[in-house]
């Protein structure tokens, strides 16, 4: 046993430095005992409840906003919109602020018609709103004598190429915006060719479009050249509103690969033929 006899003899230092340690483990080993380290924890589940917490008072918030923008809407006469109401029924400041001057003429608004002229409101916002509109019971009763007395007068035919903003807004459900998109459009084409092509205006639906049609149409005077859909040549093609130059080449294409176009219905089995504008395409070509 003597050679394990210097292993355990240290100098004074040495023993000084043992007992340092062993006084440092037993510090750990009590700190480790009765301090305790799980505040950083609670602090951190205390945080992410706050989080959840405060998440959910959000949600309700939004909650609460999206049900007020959802405004139930009740029959009233719009001669009395307050500046409120009308900010509920989605009108605008100047909008609002075009009825009260009317208003303070001493003038009323007895018809839908009425009402965008005077406000400039939008056909969307027009046809949200205008079944809610009610009027007192004797401009009702004077509108619908008014009604049966026009439907007996045989109405004027006006050019659809020659009529002008005021024209187009005399016809119920046609607004100062869907009038100036007409004429636009119109601007745009150079001439309609014929009533279908009130198909192309955004936002005009089918009875406002009937009205329309009982009332305006094409000059026969007018005399529209048509262009030879086999001898025509791409620039040409581009001419037509409804036909761009990526399918003027296809449809040029197509004609060179089968020597000849023989109907319209053939057309549309080139891929990017717009196949429902047919009727309208067929106002500028020709086959022969």
């Amino acid at each position: 046993m003597k050679f394990l006899k210097p292993h355990f003899v240290f100098s004074r230092s040495q023993q000084n430095g043992v007992f340092l340690l062993v006084c440092i483990i037993i510090i750990l080993q009590l700190a480790y005992h009765f301090i305790d380290f799980s505040s950083e924890e609670k602090e951190r589940n205390l945080n992410t409840s706050k989080i959840e917490e405060l998440q959910k008072h959000i949600d309700s918030l939004k909650q609460l906003k999206e049900q007020e923008k959802i405004v139930e809407i009740y029959p009233f006469n719009p001669n009395y919109i307050s500046d409120f109401k009308g900010y509920q029924l989605g009108m605008n400041v100047k909008e609002i602020d075009r009825l009260h001057r009317y208003r303070e003429t001493g003038k009323w608004i007895n018809s839908t018609t009425d009402f965008q002229k005077v406000t400039g409101i939008s056909d969307s916002i027009l046809t949200k709103i205008s079944p809610y509109f009610r009027f007192p019971d004797w401009v009702v009763t004077a509108e619908k004598a008014k009604v049966i007395s026009n439907a007996s007068i045989p109405r004027k035919v006006l050019n659809l190429n020659t009529a002008s903003v005021e024209d187009f807004e005399e016809i119920s459900g046609v607004g100062e915006v869907l009038a100036n998109r007409i004429v636009n459009y119109r601007t745009k084409i150079g001439k309609f060719r014929s009533n279908l092509q009130l198909k192309d205006i955004y936002g005009l639906n089918f009875e406002t479009r009937e009205k329309l049609i009982r009332t305006f149409e094409v000059s026969k005077n007018d005399k529209f050249v048509l262009l030879n859909i086999n001898t025509a040549k791409v620039l040409e093609l581009v001419e037509v509103p409804y036909i761009n130059y990526e399918l003027a080449r296809e449809i040029i294409d197509y004609r060179q690969i089968h020597e000849k176009i023989t109907s319209f219905e053939e057309l549309s089995k080139i891929e990017s033929f717009p196949s429902d504008k047919i009727d309208r395409i067929e106002l500028y070509l020709k086959i022969d």
